[in-house]
């Protein structure tokens, strides 16, 4: 575009992850940076809200891939150590079934061995046959692939003779099941897809990536919370000169043609009609092309292309505190596996009710950080994934009380007399991702992350139709979960510098 990177302005909309990562990187290089956010917090999904003492980490949990976070620092002469504090997280996960059985999931190689051997000696072979497949998936579907943007068809096609011989065509399931038998080992190597939206049984078996991606670098918690990262990058942000405007939600965004070059109008309650030279969103893809850029008749194709798209399932995530500690009866992370596997996954990906039975995945951070509830008490959140209002438009405000205490009642077999020490609790259910986050049909992944929803497939990093438009978040590529978002961000701003060099 021929337009220098030091007198361009970029608006960002939107401070999740994604957006943040976008912000420093374009700050670091030069350009004068804007970050709009609706909400009084920054953080997009990993909001916090406080209560009683208690402090919950709204969304992401799991931090995996640390060196995403590092490598923004790095770039912008910074050393991430001197913003956040990442803590080791061993197990990685408590996987637990109905039966009793309890599997603790870790980097381990022995370790791992050791669990599975105890359930089917024959699995041994097939599970270590299983880790170096998952390792060359993850050196050509992450390490090679991750934060490149797919922006022609021809990117697509270098890539795929690789995607063939790695089977992409397969399910995570399939795949795994091809290597083991036993029913616990394949759900235990096979419920990862699930962190970013996908089900086991129709994601691509590259996504077996994200196995060897936390052997490779394990799973991290940061002090003080995940909130404690998003207040890392405002930091960083606002050292670096840029700008982040809370209670600011964008409104509109419109597109004029001024000397050759587009000039986006951004419209808030406080400013009708701001100039920038070019919009980062990280708002729910949906909602940018159907509603910021309703007056862009550019948009209009995405918007109808979104609509015939598969999109992940939604979660019902429920926070409580409690007046006594848990230590001892569970783990940091615990996967809570329900009477069925697959059948569930058909409910909450294909169904159009909300399932009797569920799977939980139970949220302790104070096991790992104390400091997040008051002395003596313990903060839990829990997630239920279920279907999105799209497939399932039930009347979340209705169902929800009753839902959250039959998910309480199941978690009193793991954590005894439960609901007698709670102290404070809340809910966030599909309908509020509809409405908080404007997420089509209330999904909470975005576009289903399938083969033929990845990569060149995906909506791309920079609009091909509307010039200065670029995208980051799980609605663009490389997809959901940190990494995915954080990655989005360098392959984006890498177009960006691209396009607006002198």
């Amino acid at each position: 575009m021929g337009k220098s990177a030091l007198s361009t302005r970029a608006a960002v909309i939107g401070s999740g992850f994604g957006g943040l990562a976008a912000a420093v990187r374009l700050q670091t290089a030069g350009i004068d940076v804007t970050v709009f956010e609706k909400r009084d917090r920054p953080g997009g999904r990993a909001y916090v809200y406080e209560d009683e003492g208690f402090i919950f980490d709204a969304g992401p949990t799991v931090i995996t891939a640390p060196h995403v976070f590092e490598e923004l620092f790095a770039e912008a002469g910074r050393d991430l150590n001197d913003y956040a504090k990442l803590i080791p997280v061993d197990p990685f996960y408590r996987l637990v079934w109905e039966d009793g059985d309890a599997f603790h999931y870790n980097g381990d190689t022995d370790s791992m061995v050791a669990q599975i051997r105890e359930r089917d000696p024959r699995d041994v072979g097939g599970y270590l046959a299983f880790t170096e497949f998952a390792r060359r998936v993850f050196h050509a579907g992450y390490r090679e692939l991750a934060a490149t943007p797919f922006l022609r068809f021809t990117d697509m096609l270098k890539v795929a003779p690789a995607l063939i011989r790695l089977r992409a065509d397969r399910s995570v399931y399939g795949t795994v099941s091809r290597f083991v038998k036993n029913d616990h080992v394949r759900q235990a190597l096979s419920f990862h897809s699930l962190l970013v939206g996908g089900n086991p049984f129709d994601t691509s078996c590259i996504y077996t990536l994200i196995h060897y991606l936390e052997r490779e670098w394990g799973v991290y918690f940061p002090r003080g919370g995940t909130g404690a990262l998003v207040r890392a990058m405002v930091r960083l942000l606002e050292e670096l000169g840029g700008e982040i405007r809370l209670e600011t939600p964008v409104k509109r965004i419109d597109i004029d043609q001024r000397n050759g070059q587009a000039v986006h109008l951004v419209t808030t309650d406080q400013k009708e009609r701001e100039p920038f030279g070019l919009v980062v969103s990280n708002a729910d893809i949906h909602h940018t092309y159907a509603y910021l850029l309703r007056s862009v008749s550019q948009a209009e194709k995405m918007r109808r292309r979104l609509e015939k798209m598969d999109w992940s399932m939604s979660l019902f995530v429920l926070y409580f505190g409690t007046d006594r500690r848990y230590t001892g009866e569970i783990e940091h992370h615990t996967i809570l596996f329900g009477p069925r596997y697959k059948e569930l996954l058909d409910d909450i990906f294909h169904g159009d009710q909300l399932p009797d039975d569920f799977s939980l995945y139970l949220h302790a951070p104070t096991i790992t950080d104390p400091s997040l509830a008051p002395p003596g008490c313990e903060a839990f959140y829990v997630l239920s994934p279920v279907p999105h209002l799209g497939r399932a438009p039930l009347d979340w405000g209705g169902i929800a009380e009753d839902y959250a205490d039959r998910i309480l009642a199941y978690l009193e077999r793991h954590l005894p007399g439960l609901r007698g020490h709670i102290v404070t609790k809340r809910w966030f259910t599909p309908a509020d991702f509809r409405s908080v986050f404007h997420t089509y049909q209330g999904s909470a992944f975005s576009c289903a992350p399938k083969l033929t929803q990845s990569a060149y497939f995906r909506p791309h990093n920079r609009d091909n139709r509307i010039p200065g438009l670029y995208i980051v978040g799980a609605g663009t590529h490389p997809g959901a979960g940190v990494p995915g978002v954080m990655n989005s961000a360098k392959a984006t701003a890498r177009l960006v510098l691209e396009d607006f060099a002198a």
